[in-house]
């Protein structure tokens, strides 16, 4: 048998391991690809700091907007683009688009009112 103070110092053990978990592990950044034929510029701008690279054709720039940012493509200041830290995007015909996981999908579901695969009679 475990006494309640046991008890209460594992259950404090076990709070406070969850919170350095969900402070420590998630510090995600984001990502840009290009996926153009062409050099593209890319400017980001963070809070006061603004960065210009140049990516070349399928090279990725990792690890930008740790708290968000604004991205520009080719010196475009009426197109900009606002990402979060764990954004995944990519520059396809100069212009940004979100890539999706690369996780594979959930079965689909059955229709409503079916109760699953047809069975032999």
């Amino acid at each position: 048998m475990h006494s309640l103070r046991s008890i209460a110092l594992w259950r404090l053990a076990g709070a406070t391991g969850t919170i350095g978990l969900a402070l420590s592990g998630s510090a995600e950044a984001a990502s840009i690809t290009n996926r153009d034929e062409i050099d593209r510029k890319v400017t980001i701008i963070e809070g006061e700091t603004k960065t210009d690279e140049v990516l070349k054709p399928s090279q990725a720039l990792n690890d930008i907007c740790v708290k968000g940012c604004t991205i520009r493509i080719d010196d475009a200041e009426d197109d900009e683009y606002v990402l979060e830290a764990d954004d995944v995007v990519s520059i396809e015909d100069g212009s940004l688009y979100y890539d999706k996981p690369d996780t594979p999908g959930l079965p689909e579901k059955p229709p409503a009112g079916g109760s699953g695969p047809p069975t032999k009679g």
